[in-house]
């Protein structure tokens, strides 16, 4: 690998490393929110009805990123270790798995998705037919041809704990581009309406996944990689082994969100939009935070397979207290200016107010969900990724009768109280949980 091209993760000051890493993975997982929010500008000229429909579908391609965690969780924390250890050929070898599994995974996904689609979005007890149909279209456009967001995600991880995370933000902003070009042009002017949005979305990722093999042919990262040849079963078991547990997390999150959107959509299609909409404007929070938390991530996960543990604590350290302020600040902007930024998005007048409801009731736990999020990243660079998913399993799983209870008194609102409560637990027991870990086994 060509060192001049890739951050250093082992030398040199801890804050310049993270955040020469760092800054170029927020602003890819902002141009990757971004292509949802490009969706949201153009279909919240549709309606309502258009938000909602997205807003359902798009609830498969959330499960659809529980699944490609799992090689890429296990392969990124693998890859990042070996890099430490200067170990070439365990590299090659558990980058060739990830790529194998994520696209035996993708070929899966994407054939259930086709099959079921009806079935799929029946759960979500939609009433209206036009909504019905617009989340279907959107669905197997987008799950149909999920192979190509899989493939970037692999990609993306490894770059990352390479430290060329450069190389992920030059192919993801490649892709917004393009997205920004055909959203308008399919959706308005060749009048596709959601069909459009899911075609503009899968064109751009086909794009980036040619990027990528463009930007990558000459990094010794990836030479000699075989996709082809006979899977190696040992490095494809330790990568899943590892992504397992967060692939669990993700997935039931999913599922989790899913129930409580069809509990949402109890109260109406105004509160599927309140929520889709929210739901991305707030996303500009996390995604900082898990921008910041792949730094960490790759940061822990070089020094740990180098020995460096007094480095990997004092990475962890710097990494919070960077996320820490950004919480705070996200909390600021969505307490106090919810109306400006809600209505950027959603134009009909009766709407917003249950969109400020939202951001502020949200915008208390931005501070615990990022802090959170960061302390993940740290435990799976360590490997460990069983401590995270079970805080957010068992914390993310009380949303549902916190959601039930609250709603009955709070209407739609008790629902943003009990995710709004449940970010809140989550971070404190995180953090406490990774200092009691660190103080016992990051012995130097």
């Amino acid at each position: 690998m060509k060192k001049n091209q890739s951050v250093d993760l082992l030398h040199g000051p801890i804050f310049k490393s993270l955040s020469l890493l760092a800054i170029p993975i927020m602003a890819t997982y902002f141009i990757q929110m971004a292509y949802n929010l490009v969706d949201m500008l153009w279909i919240g000229f549709l309606g309502s009805g258009a938000v909602a429909s997205i807003g359902v579908s798009g609830n498969f391609m959330y499960l659809s990123n529980g699944l490609v965690n799992m090689p890429k969780i296990g392969s990124q924390a693998l890859v990042g270790q070996s890099l430490g250890a200067n170990n070439q050929e365990q590299t090659k070898n558990y980058i060739q798995a990830a790529f194998q599994s994520s696209l035996f995974f993708a070929l899966i996904y994407g054939i259930i998705i086709i099959v079921f689609q009806k079935y799929l979005i029946q759960l979500f007890n939609l009433s209206d037919p036009a909504i019905i149909q617009d989340a279907q279209n959107y669905l197997w456009i987008t799950c149909g041809f999920i192979v190509f967001s899989f493939v970037n995600q692999i990609f993306t991880g490894i770059l990352t704990a390479a430290g060329h995370s450069k190389s992920t933000f030059i192919a993801t902003t490649t892709g917004l581009v393009l997205n920004l070009i055909l959203d308008p042009v399919l959706i308005f002017v060749f009048n596709l309406r959601v069909i459009g949005a899911a075609l503009a979305t899968i064109l751009a990722q086909i794009i980036v996944t040619l990027v990528f093999l463009y930007n990558t042919k000459n990094l010794d990262l990836f030479r000699n990689i075989r996709i082809l040849s006979k899977p190696k079963l040992n490095h494809i078991s330790e990568i899943l082994k590892i992504g397992f547990p967060s692939s669990v997390q993700s997935m039931l999150f999913t599922c989790i969100s899913m129930y409580i959107a069809r509990l949402i959509s109890s109260f109406g299609a105004i509160s599927v939009a309140v929520q889709k909409v929210g739901s991305q404007i707030e996303s500009i929070s996390w995604m900082a935070a898990d921008g910041f938390s792949a730094s960490i991530n790759a940061f822990t996960s070089q020094n740990y397979g180098a020995k460096n543990y007094d480095r990997v604590k004092q990475g962890y350290k710097t990494g919070m207290l960077v996320v820490g302020l950004w919480g705070l600040l996200t909390t600021a902007v969505l307490i106090f200016l919810p109306g400006p930024i809600f209505s950027c998005f959603i134009h009909e007048t009766n709407i917003l107010p249950y969109g400020i409801d939202y951001l502020i009731i949200l915008g208390y736990s931005q501070l615990f969900m990022c802090i959170e999020i960061a302390t993940q990243g740290a435990f799976n660079g360590l490997g460990k990724t069983l401590p995270p998913s079970i805080v957010s399993i068992i914390f993310t799983s009380a949303r549902i009768p916190m959601a039930v209870i609250l709603s009955q008194f709070l209407g739609v609102n008790g629902v943003w109280w009990a995710i709004s409560i449940s970010s809140i637990i989550k971070g404190i027991v995180l953090v406490t949980w990774f200092i009691l870990y660190s103080r016992r086994r990051l012995v130097v």
